[in-house]
């Protein structure tokens, strides 16, 4: 489907990847890993034909369709959810803008036996045939169904995208390359703003696309639950397995353990061999045999072992001065945007060099309150910081932050101050920001590389307490456990909101839970909050709540809510059954129009009876959708 023969590609004269080779087909879902800025994302832009290689070829089938999901999204401001939604149905909006066309001509022309008339019946019979190959009964209900999986609420779908977050954009974004019919996905880091249900329905979706998919995320559990395939990019070369990510660490290892094992083996061969060749070479009578075993060495092919990109940040928080025993207390703290209430009269303390995970589900207020610790926001109720209490902040879009038209080297400095200022070059150095690297400006850096850079920023002011938001976004897997390993050496007070289970795990000392506007603590790290909720992962607490609740909306239901909702069911089967007969009639004499159009048209009437059955096929499937929409109310 997608071929990729020696492709190469520089950046500053240094190749970022050299003479790679693949291939793409039906039914791989290639999970495409590798430090952040070993090429990912680039790989992806010259796979979607966005971005030109220095050399190679990518050969593909004709009228191959690709889908691609960027980081950096541009949206046409004015637009609802549901109308940016449609932009992934082009072929279909331009059949309707025509059809309408037609029909207009159809409801004003009364010159029925004309030729012109017969024609524009022509017309339409053909666009409407084009119209329902392509999916146009069908692609509002299918629009409506994905959104939903993607965590919008029917409320959404008239509200303009420009009061959606970055995330929540994505998620439209993501929607219009899944509606479309696209032969190959490419998603670059498409976990990264959705909730752990949209993941789930996500991971569900993608295990049952028939097209291929490359997805480049540091989401270890997404990856061994989607892929089947693993592309790691490292030092300029690939390395490819049919293994998901997990798997494929594995089998590396052993791989490479084997590879070791083997040059060992072949370099003791050689080391002999060399010996012999001295020793003969002394000898007039062994000169051949030297010779001979010169040429034998010469056709040894060494055994080369993959090598392993092992740098990695560095990174320490130092504790600015010591404060008092309690940093945090609330009292009745609550917070509502518009009619959404958030947090409902919560009371919290946090006190000195405590480890704290924020849990639970998307929207129930972890990054809320994270905001209202550190002044981002206006609540009602009670805050108190303690003595002498100097908060760092990691938003959960730090990144976002940062100005794209500066270098590296000048956002940290515009950042420090005099007695940090010739600390810079060091602190950039520890996050593998070294030598001309310094120069590039932020605007081409990959995202975890923003992200270290925001790390690299927090670390030229003071703090004591550190509040961390989802602050593993974007950083491959080897930066997030030195993150890790920093912030169990951070001796100072931590706050941490995170749904990833192994960045969690024995790094905290207690968890709150969020969940219906309230907190619930648990004494322990994240183990003990999950044996204590019975579940393996945060993923499991967050389905259970799902499955939980949906049992108990039915049973609320009263006698008349039950028998009103089988009426609708009965009216909706009846509908349908008209709906079908009405097409097959319609379908019917559609056929007998190509096939003797002179002969059907000329019997009385025939039109305005056509017309009818057109216009009462439309009122029927208006009756459909007011009680489809009147039964997902009551359901």
């Amino acid at each position: 489907m997608l071929n990729i023969h020696n492709l190469s590609i520089s950046f500053q004269g240094e190749h970022l990847f050299e003479d790679i080779t693949f291939k793409l087909v039906n039914g791989d879902r290639v999970g495409l890993i590798g430090k952040n800025g070993a090429g990912k994302s680039t790989m992806l832009k010259i796979l979607a034909k966005e971005l030109e290689p220095d050399t190679g070829q990518i050969a593909s089938d004709k009228d191959l369709k690709i889908g691609f999901l960027k980081q950096d999204i541009d949206f046409i401001l004015g637009r609802t959810v549901l109308e940016e939604s449609y932009q992934a149905f082009k072929e279909i909006k331009e059949l309707e803008e025509k059809m309408e066309v037609v029909n207009g001509e159809l409801a004003e022309r009364t010159d029925y036996e004309s030729d012109a008339y017969h024609q524009l019946m022509v017309d339409i019979n053909d666009l409407q045939h084009q119209y329902e190959i392509l999916g146009g009964y069908n692609y509002q209900g299918e629009t409506e169904k994905i959104l939903q999986g993607l965590g919008f609420k029917r409320e959404d779908f008239n509200k303009l995208t420009d009061t959606f977050s970055g995330g929540w954009r994505m998620r439209i974004e993501l929607a219009k390359l899944l509606l479309q019919s696209n032969d190959i996905l490419l998603l670059d880091e498409p976990t990264n703003h959705l909730d752990i249900e949209s993941i789930i329905w996500l991971e569900g979706f993608l295990k049952s696309y028939s097209g291929a998919v490359a997805i480049v995320s540091h989401d270890k559990m997404f990856l061994d639950n989607v892929t089947n395939r693993t592309i790691e990019i490292s030092l300029g070369r690939i390395y490819d397995y049919p293994k998901p990510y997990s798997k494929y660490l594995v089998l590396r290892e052993e791989l490479r353990t084997q590879q070791l094992a083997s040059q060992k083996n072949q370099q003791k061969q050689i080391e002999q061999t060399e010996k012999l060749i001295e020793k003969f070479r002394a000898k007039a009578s062994k000169a051949t045999m030297a010779q001979s075993l010169i040429k034998k060495l010469d056709k040894i092919e060494r055994i080369e072992v993959d090598e392993d990109d092992n740098s990695v940040m560095t990174l320490n928080f130092p504790v600015s001065i010591t404060p008092g025993k309690v940093v945090v207390e609330t009292d009745k703290v609550s917070k509502s945007y518009g009619n959404n209430e958030v947090l409902r009269e919560v009371d919290l303390m946090i006190e000195r060099d405590s480890k704290t995970a924020f849990v639970g589900q998307n929207g129930q207020g972890k990054s809320t309150l994270a905001k209202i610790i550190v002044g981002d926001i206006k609540y009602e109720g009670h805050l108190k910081l303690g003595h002498n209490v100097q908060i760092g902040y990691f938003a959960q879009n730090q990144a976002e932050y940062l100005d794209g038209n500066k270098t590296i080297h000048d956002t940290m400095i515009d950042a420090a101050n005099e007695t940090n200022r010739s600390k810079v070059r060091d602190i950039l150095g520890s996050f593998l920001f070294r030598g001309d690297e310094v120069d590039k400006y932020v605007r081409v850096l990959s995202g975890g590389e923003r992200n270290r850079l925001a790390l690299a920023k927090l670390m030229l002011q003071p703090f004591n307490v550190l509040v961390m938001d989802e602050p593993t976004n974007h950083l491959d897997i080897k930066s997030k456990n030195v993150l890790k390993e920093a912030l169990k050496r951070f001796e100072g007070t931590l706050i941490l909101v995170s749904h990833d289970r192994d960045f969690l795990q024995g790094l905290t000392d207690r968890v709150y839970e969020f969940k219906d506007h309230k907190l619930k603590e648990y004494l322990g790290d994240i183990d003990f909050y999950l044996e204590q909720r019975n579940v393996e992962n945060l993923r499991e607490v967050e389905k259970r709540t799902v499955i939980k609740e949906m049992p108990k909306e039915k049973k609320q239901q009263s006698y008349e809510d039950q028998k009103k909702l089988k009426s609708l069911n009965n009216k909706l089967s009846n509908v349908e059954a008209k709906i079908n007969d009405l097409e097959r009639k319609i379908k019917a004499i559609d056929a007998e129009l190509e096939i003797n159009y002179e002969e059907v048209t000329s019997k009385a009437n025939f039109f305005d009876d056509y017309h009818k059955l057109k216009k009462d096929l439309e009122s029927l499937m208006e009756q459909w959708e007011t009680i489809q929409m009147e039964i997902e109310v009551f359901e």
